[in-house]
């Protein structure tokens, strides 16, 4: 191996420990993350961790991109699992969802918890974290051009003009009901499993959440309107 080739992966390497130590720290400290406390922890000096991250802000963006790139992992493979109907294809994407929240709560917390302060997201953070609500749409898209959706009223007002203007972008005849639908769903699916990992059932569900988040998503089933 050439010189360069050898300098690019123990790059690599390095990139990789710190982030693996950066998710120790979001374990044990939230979101608070110290650029000191992690280059400690490697072992470097806290100048030498910003020959591989400029700042705070672009650890915890490469941090961000990898959580949503994983878990739209998830919900994509589990989409492209056979199932009877599309009811059954959103409901075993959403519990490759809440599974893989349930075994890095803390990755979870960084995406779908409090805003971090001070931190803007950058744009390359935006086609990471939409894969899950893309995965949602086709599931929903594929159910409507089969005609597999039961029609029901579309809504009035001004949020109706603005979810007609998003369902353009799925082709024409998409209806914005099934836009707003389907972001419900999205929606409920991301408050029910925060609900569960931040605490919020304690001392209600205590025994079966997993048929309980079924419940709640078979609800968003409906909604929709999957056959």
């Amino acid at each position: 191996m050439s010189a360069s080739g050898v300098r690019a992966r123990v790059r690599a390497e390095m990139t990789e420990e710190i982030k693996t130590v950066a998710r120790r720290h979001l374990a044990s400290d939230g979101a608070n993350l110290s650029l000191r406390a992690v280059a400690r922890d490697v072992g470097m000096a806290s100048s030498a961790v910003y020959r591989y991250f400029a700042s705070r802000d672009d650890l915890l963006t490469a941090l961000i991109i990898e959580a949503y790139d994983s878990v739209g992992s998830a919900a994509e493979a589990a989409m492209a699992k056979p199932a009877d109907t599309d009811a059954d294809r959103l409901l075993v994407l959403s519990h490759a969802v809440r599974d893989w929240a349930l075994a890095d709560p803390h990755q979870w917390a960084l995406i779908y918890g409090s805003p971090v302060p001070g931190y803007q997201a950058p744009q390359d953070t935006i086609g990471p974290a939409t894969r899950v609500i893309f995965a949602i749409a086709k599931i929903v898209q594929e159910a409507f051009t089969a005609g597999r959706v039961v029609p029901v009223p579309e809504p009035t007002g001004r949020y109706a003009e603005e979810l007609a203007a998003v369902a353009e972008q799925f082709g024409p005849g998409t209806p914005p009901r099934l836009v707003g639908s389907a972001m419900s769903a999205y929606f409920q699916l991301n408050g029910a499993v925060s609900a569960e990992l931040f605490g919020q059932l304690n001392q209600t569900v205590e025994d079966d959440r997993r048929g309980f988040f079924e419940f709640q998503m078979r609800g968003a089933v409906a909604f929709i309107g999957l056959t």
